[in-house]
């Protein structure tokens, strides 16, 4: 039954938030899980652009469609904290990162960190990222049921560890392996039910994910305080601000799990998709293949991915229809209003892009494979600023959204060169939406070397 969230004050002429908890505990939890755009879509059918509704034991506003998005993720009342939205569903995992600062605090950290992602830092990663690319590819083991999801996760983590840190030094199969189940641990965690230290519980598996974490990083902080060097984590060791003031080791720790952990998984959903919808509609693979091809190149430089139009289509198309991260916090620090709907003081907000993202508002078919409706000619993601926002928005949009889309242009060019692939027309990729989604059955793929 619907239920006013909170009653608007007596001399505003705004409208309630009408919404309903759902199940006694778990409220929407389970249905989010199983199928996030169905409960969302009913929400948006019943309440439209903003309801209220239970989730991971909080009363959350659920933020729907480009409008709604826009002004939350914009701020502009600066009623929204960005951290106290998060630090509920992440916070004991990702502390320090920065998409869990706000404020001054947050611009001090951006402007620091902004000049480890410049052009030229850029161009250096994409020479770094090929070898690392091509190695880990030569590993691969094509067949009629290839895992295409943990085969990219273990590459991407590869990757990212050796841009991000240069490297692992000492660092066996074993620890890489106990690293990937810590990030997995930590994300899984965001949905749980029980909060609490219980042992089995995904909370708890989170917690101890997050010390091996922690312990693995300090363990190569000293190295890279004595030595100036290109990866990452040497740079956030000796970049300064305007003041000259530097990140703590603390801080460090805190950016570099935090970014590690945003390098490898949102990439790993976008090209296991991409791999996904390539392998069901071979005239897009061929199309991008001839386009990789063109350039002469198995070792793309960073100027050169510019030329990979249609992979890009591809990649935008895929951010689509399978947004990396569906929904993002925050959280009321002030009364406001969001569409003309009264939000009190500490309400938490989930505003979901990934819901814009299939609305047939703004998407002609949405559910249909279509990156020329990325092309020059037709750009559907222009009719409305916020109708496309895989990278979020306002000032905390991702800053790492330059070398995302290079990363995962270098390694499908590395993959359209070496391998073709098919996929059942009419498999439907079983995405869990635990935290961020991922296939459940390892995305199979038909692969053949070329």
């Amino acid at each position: 039954m619907a239920r006013a969230l909170a009653a608007p004050p007596a001399d505003s002429a705004l409208q309630p938030v009408f919404g309903d908890g759902g199940l006694p505990v778990v409220g929407h939890t389970l249905e989010y899980i199983r199928d996030p755009l169905k409960l969302l879509g009913s929400r948006w059918d019943k309440y439209g652009e903003v309801s209220w509704m239970t989730m991971a034991g909080q009363k959350w506003i659920t933020v729907l469609g480009p409008d709604a998005c826009q002004q939350v993720l914009q701020n502009a009342d600066k009623a929204f904290a960005n951290g106290d939205g998060w630090s509920l569903l992440i916070g004991p995992f990702f502390h320090g990162g920065l998409m869990l600062l706000d404020s001054e605090e947050h611009l001090r950290h951006r402007r620091i960190m902004q000049q480890a992602f410049t052009r030229d830092r850029l161009t250096k990663s994409v020479a770094a990222l090929n070898p690392v690319t091509a190695t880990g590819l030569d590993a691969w083991q094509p067949g009629r049921d290839f895992q295409v999801y943990p085969a990219l996760k273990a590459l991407t983590l590869d990757v990212a560890t050796s841009i991000f840190m240069g490297g692992a030094e000492g660092t066996t199969d074993a620890d890489i392996a106990e690293l990937n189940a810590s990030f997995i641990a930590c994300v899984q965690a965001a949905t749980s039910i029980v909060r609490y230290r219980v042992p089995g519980t995904r909370w708890k598996r989170g917690l101890d994910g997050r010390a091996v974490l922690d312990q693995f990083f300090r363990r190569y902080l000293p190295a890279r305080r004595a030595t100036e060097t290109d990866d990452l984590f040497s740079v956030l060791c000796h970049i300064e601000g305007d003041d000259g003031e530097h990140f703590s080791d603390d801080e460090v720790i805190d950016h570099m799990i935090f970014l590690l952990m945003a390098a490898h998984d949102t990439s790993t959903i976008t090209l296991s998709t991409m791999m996904q919808y390539l392998g069901q509609h071979p005239e897009w693979q061929d199309t991008c293949r001839a386009e990789c091809e063109a350039l002469g190149t198995d070792a793309p430089s960073f100027a050169q991915l510019d030329e990979l139009t249609n992979v890009d289509l591809v990649m935008k198309e895929c951010l689509r229809l399978v947004s990396p991260t569906p929904v993002v916090a925050r959280r009321a620090v002030k009364d406001t209003e969001v569409q003309g709907k009264f939000v009190p003081a500490g309400t938490y907000a989930s505003v979901a892009p990934h819901f814009t993202h299939h609305m047939e508002q703004y998407w002609p078919n949405p559910e249909q494979f279509d990156p020329g409706r990325f092309a020059a000619d037709r750009r559907e993601d222009k009719v409305h600023r916020y109708a496309w926002e895989p990278f979020g928005g306002g000032v905390h949009k991702c800053i790492g959204m330059f070398f995302a889309g290079a990363e995962i242009k270098t390694i499908m060019h590395h993959l359209l060169l070496r391998f073709d692939w098919t996929v059942d027309p009419d498999y439907v990729a079983p995405l869990n939406f635990t935290s961020l989604p991922f296939p459940e059955d390892g995305q199979p793929v038909q692969l053949r070397r070329r």
